[in-house]
């Protein structure tokens, strides 16, 4: 879980790369029983409760003043919705102001001291207007 939270920083874009080279490299130390790559990415899946409930662990509390954004999600091309299978029956189709997109919207809510209050992955109908 510390090696994928620790990948969020702005140095690598590729999870590989990550992997072989500052993690393989620079970490050992500190992982001794360190798995193969490919290991690795089988485990992930794995994490996902754990990470879920670190997430609500660091929620922030309100303060009154929050701010929202949200950020397209797409799970494919275009092109390719047709043949999409993995998230057929849930990704939906959706357009935001850099075109159309198939997939979900992920909402960031955070106060005004920058701490992140709710994360959300919705459908494209869903909104949240009042």
């Amino acid at each position: 879980m510390t090696i994928l939270i620790h990948f969020q920083q702005p140095y690598y874009r590729n999870f590989k790369a990550y992997y072989s080279q500052h993690v393989r490299e620079h970490l050992r130390s500190e992982y001794p029983a360190l798995v193969s790559y490919t290991r690795f990415v089988e485990l992930i899946p794995s994490v996902l409760p754990a990470m879920c409930l670190y997430l609500r662990v660091r929620f922030g509390q309100g303060t009154g003043i929050a701010f929202i954004d949200s950020t397209p999600l797409p799970v494919c091309r275009n092109q390719r919705i047709g043949r999409h299978r993995v998230f057929a029956g849930m990704a939906t189709r959706g357009k935001s102001n850099l075109g159309w997109f198939y997939g979900f919207k992920r909402h960031l809510i955070v106060n005004d001291q920058e701490e992140l209050l709710r994360a959300i992955a919705s459908y494209w109908e869903r909104t949240f207007r009042r």
